[in-house]
């Protein structure tokens, strides 16, 4: 059966969309690495400004899966707890070169404060040549620092990565973990959970229709949770099964 992808003539509002948290993310299997990111981010909030006695292992983590299996969201979850504790966050991405320059410009300040900092660096198996030599430079400051945390994800166990060898070796210095995608029952109660959070109510035979008709990668999913909220507030009308397929049906 073809799966029916979200028409590209609806415009998603997405004002709306909840803030990345590691509170809003289901883990599935992935009880140890959320466990390890919730203390560390509860102990920013105790300790905001004062240095924090973590061992390299617990600043330096990186986590691998398949693309849908929550990589990016755990990263921006990071993030998020980061601002909200008043920390200094660094976004890093193949796709922005020139936020990796300004990090590497405020690397000798970030080794010698005993405040905390966040680096999160996402879809770390693409990085080019030049980001592959600046992410190496960032890892040895890491090292050298007393206070800096960092948290990378890519699509494979550093040993698997198409990446330099010494690269390779130290992104396997911290903690590693890996990221699954979730099963049907775990992608229904994520779904649940993200309508939720917009206080939109879905009937019930609404999800279980949309997993065996719709793409089943969770980005795409929550893609369509967003277009129905919208799409139910245009027509000022309930999320059933016939209001799904009216706004799925090609135009």
């Amino acid at each position: 059966m073809n799966k029916t992808s979200l028409p590209k003539q609806f415009a998603l509002d997405l004002s709306h969309t909840p803030k990345a948290s590691l509170e809003n993310y289901l883990p599935g299997k992935d009880l140890a690495l959320i466990s390890t990111l919730q203390d560390l981010s509860k102990s920013w909030q105790l300790q905001p400004s004062k240095t924090l006695s973590n061992p390299l292992n617990q600043r330096w983590i990186y986590w691998w899966g398949p693309e849908g299996s929550g990589r990016s969201h755990l990263l921006e979850a990071v993030g998020n707890a980061a601002a909200q504790a008043g920390i200094a966050h660094f976004s890093l991405r193949p796709q922005e070169p020139t936020s990796w320059v300004r990090l590497e410009e405020k690397l000798t300040s970030l080794v010698s404060s005993d405040t905390p900092s966040v680096i999160t660096v996402d879809d770390v198996d693409v990085l080019d040549d030049r980001l592959v030599g600046a992410l190496f430079r960032i890892l040895n400051a890491v090292q050298a620092g007393k206070a800096i945390h960092i948290f990378m994800a890519g699509k494979a166990a550093p040993a698997a990565l198409e990446l330099r060898e010494d690269l390779r070796t130290r992104l396997a210095w911290g903690l590693v973990f890996q990221t699954d995608l979730l099963d049907d029952d775990a992608k229904i109660q994520a779904l649940e959970q993200a309508a939720q959070a917009r206080g939109l109510v879905l009937s019930p035979d609404v999800l279980p229709w949309l997993l065996s008709r719709f793409y089943r990668d969770m980005p795409n999913l929550m893609a369509l949770i967003a277009a129905l909220d919208a799409y139910s507030l245009e027509t000022k009308r309930a999320v059933t099964l016939p209001l799904v397929r009216e706004l799925l049906q090609p135009k």
